[in-house]
């Protein structure tokens, strides 16, 4: 703070109120040029996350596009004769099959 004790003149009072206005702003054009380095952050960081979603959203819809093909597959075998419930019935148990072989497989690899 300022040293009132040896001001001998007003115009020695002025100069120490100059320099301590001076010292407060330089610390607050500091404090200033902090936080606008925040904001370019946050504003940075905010653009990323925007565009990280987006891909997102357009993944998701080309998986849905893919998955409601399927299903549309899926209930188009089911409902067709007896053949086909056989064939459907055969590609589970072989999908079953070969999920447990590759979990067998795996765990036997880890230990």
């Amino acid at each position: 703070m300022a040293d009132w004790g040896r001001a001998q003149s007003p115009g020695a009072v002025d100069d120490i109120l100059d320099q301590e206005n001076k010292r407060m702003a330089d610390h607050l054009a500091s404090k200033v040029t902090r936080l606008k380095t925040l904001a370019l952050d946050i504003d940075r960081d905010a653009e990323e996350q925007n565009r990280f979603l987006d891909n997102v959203d357009s993944d998701f819809l080309s998986v849905t596009g893919l998955l409601s093909g399927s299903v549309k597959r899926f209930s188009t075998m089911a409902r067709s004769g007896r053949d086909n419930r056989k064939l459907m019935c055969g590609v589970v148990a072989g999908l079953l099959i070969a999920f447990f072989i590759l979990s067998y497989l795996l765990s036997k690899a880890r230990t």
